[in-house]
């Protein structure tokens, strides 16, 4: 047997937990329809929002699904399965709600999976199952997201779980991701990348740095599940809306914006865009018939150096309707979007066999799946491959050479790295020689990052096992000085990190300048929003004198302006110099050179 046929599957089954005594029948023998169909011997299902939004009341409904399926005749020659349920809502700092299921044919007789505490593989022979709190277990690697990455969520159940399995002699790692969604149509629409687009770029980066980076082999991976990944909704609204005309419904009691219409010559409605609404006047034509659509669909591309994935053929996965008689339907809610894909590293398309066909696709496109429909990939790998390596030596030594690997992990925020070998190998090395790719990294710091803090600022919707806190109290936690925060942390990385290069005296003569900054800046800030306030006022009792004591009065501008928008916020305070002292503290490879000279 020269190559194996595997089964990946990424499925968000939030929804059929909402309603389980109708939802789940219908989509696991949509699920167990196609296994017979694809005829694969390693299947891996990787499920996100186990248990469903409301997991209090639904996790019960867990065990039914599962129960369901491993009694199925169409998973009974798969007589050795690894099952890992998420489930414990009550441990707030590592709850997921991610759940991987594996299921091993019996004609298989070589497989293992990784113990990662005990640093060996080990058989795998048997039906097990793992669920409720499973920090314990040693076969699954599992984390949240750092709660840095969303400081203004109180809580989320994004992150990631791991495997690694030895198949006929192949190695690989399995991941089930799950980031961060668009909270509001209304800030997406306002440019692209939009906030929301960043934080999941941010998410992703990590967590592919951290594989990399974590001291074991670096081995071919498929990463699949619910990458919320959304289109360009810029562009996307700007190709619907040509030539017609923009009006903007707000609200008289707090004067927030709610809908945005698009309306064409004889003011027939075309497109409404709401925080939780985009609403076509020809809804399923325009959407099912998506070959348009593709050219916005961009965020992946970020990562075309390290990820890559076959041509998407289907249309996108989410967001379809929840009834189960209008399940082939998009739900007017999100612009439709290919949320849910199966990506894997370019080490990893060595290990595919492409002599052999492969199905990348939609599961159940006219069947109500829930809100996103589940999507599959079924490839052949290579069989008795080993371990292939994405390079082979060790992390950064080969700098500044175009190792594609380790560059593009190599940045300004290289610092969270020990260096020293590197510096201490090429001390005598010209540090203008040295060139590195950040392009996948975040941008440098600027005076708007220090007023406005980049993401998501309506990270999860979901229901906080927290207790709720006081608005006025979290208002005022959220408008703190951000760049104190990011001078004490600037100190720590001094302070714990060596750079050999780099005098303590200019590091405090450095740090010196920031905190002028920092003070200079935090007058400026109340200064400003004081006389903001005071404007907002103003113009706010002009609108309402306008508007007299009618609700719902609409404003009408030219649809050019609805993808142009500029705020404040959009705008540096100060000039280049005021920051300057920031970068050379965050980009330690500047400080090397300069100090050097």
């Amino acid at each position: 047997m020269n190559s194996v046929s595997i089964l990946l599957v990424t499925a968000n089954v939030g929804s059929i937990f909402e309603e389980p005594n109708e939802m789940l029948k219908l989509w696991t023998e949509e699920f167990l329809s196609k296994i017979a169909n694809l005829d694969s011997k390693f299947i891996a299902l990787h499920c996100q929002e186990v248990g469903g939004k409301n997991y209090e009341n639904s996790m019960k409904h867990v065990k039914r699904f599962v129960d369901h399926l491993c009694s199925s005749s169409e998973l009974q020659q798969f007589n050795k399965v690894r099952i890992y349920l998420d489930e414990d809502y009550t441990s707030v700092e590592n709850f997921t709600a991610l759940g991987n299921l594996y299921f091993i044919h019996n004609s298989i007789k070589e497989v293992l999976i990784w113990d990662f505490k005990k640093a060996e593989f080990i058989a795998v022979e048997d039906t097990q199952t793992f669920s409720g709190n499973i920090e314990a277990v040693d076969t699954i690697e599992k984390a949240k997201f750092p709660q840095h990455f969303f400081p203004e969520c109180k809580w989320s159940r994004k992150g990631f779980m791991r495997t690694r399995w030895l198949l006929c002699g192949t190695v690989f790692d399995l991941v089930n991701l799950h980031l961060f969604h668009d909270a509001s149509n209304l800030v997406s629409m306002s440019s692209y990348p939009s906030v929301y687009c960043r934080n999941r770029q941010r998410a992703l980066e990590h967590t592919l740095y951290r594989f990399h980076n974590d001291g074991l082999e670096n081995v071919p991976y498929f990463v699949f599940g619910d990458f919320n990944f959304r289109t360009d909704n810029e562009g996307v609204i700007k190709q619907l809306t040509s030539g017609l005309t923009k009006t903007r419904v707000q609200n008289i009691k707090n004067n927030d914006q709610t809908k945005i219409h698009y309306n064409s010559e004889d003011d027939d409605l075309i497109l409404t865009v709401g925080k939780k609404e985009f609403n076509h006047s020809d809804h399923a034509r325009v959407f099912l018939n998506y070959d348009w659509l593709k050219k916005f669909d961009k965020e992946s591309e970020a990562f075309a150096n390290i990820l890559t994935e076959y041509p998407i053929t289907f249309a996108p996965s989410y967001p379809f309707e929840e009834t189960i008689a209008k399940g082939a339907n998009y739900m007017p809610t999100r612009c439709p979007a290919w949320c849910d894909r199966v990506l894997f590293s370019h080490s990893a398309q060595k290990i595919i066999d492409e002599m052999q066909s492969h199905d990348y696709d939609l599961l159940g496109l006219n069947t109500c799946m829930g809100d996103h429909k589940p999507v599959f990939l079924r490839v052949s790998l290579r069989t008795y491959a080993g371990i292939v390596k994405c390079c082979d030596h060790a992390l950064f030594v080969c700098l500044p050479d175009t190792c594609r690997c380790c560059r593009n992990f190599a940045s300004y925020t290289i610092n969270v790295v020990d260096m020293s070998d590197y510096i201490n190998s090429n001390v005598n090395r010209s540090s203008t020689d040295v060139s590195i790719d950040s392009s996948l990294l975040h941008d440098r710091a600027n005076k708007g990052m220090l007023t406005l803090e980049p993401y998501t600022p309506e990270s999860s919707n979901s229901r906080t096992p927290l207790p709720e806190e006081d608005e006025t109290r979290e208002d005022s936690r959220r408008s703190s000085l951000l760049a104190t925060e990011l001078k004490s942390k600037l100190e720590n990385i001094i302070s714990t990190k060596e750079f050999p290069l780099i005098s303590r005296a200019y590091v405090d003569d450095e740090l010196r300048q920031l905190s002028g900054m920092v003070e200079a800046s935090s007058r400026r800030s109340s200064e400003e929003s004081k006389s903001n306030c005071s404007k907002a006022q103003l113009k706010s009792s002009d609108r309402i004198s306008n508007r007299g004591k009618k609700k719902g009065k609409i404003v009408e501008e030219p649809v050019e302006q609805a993808s142009g928008v500029r705020t404040d916020s959009d705008k540096d305070i100060g000039t280049t110099s005021d920051y300057i002292c920031i970068q050379n503290i965050v980009h330690p490879m500047k400080i090397m050179k300069e100090s050097s000279v």
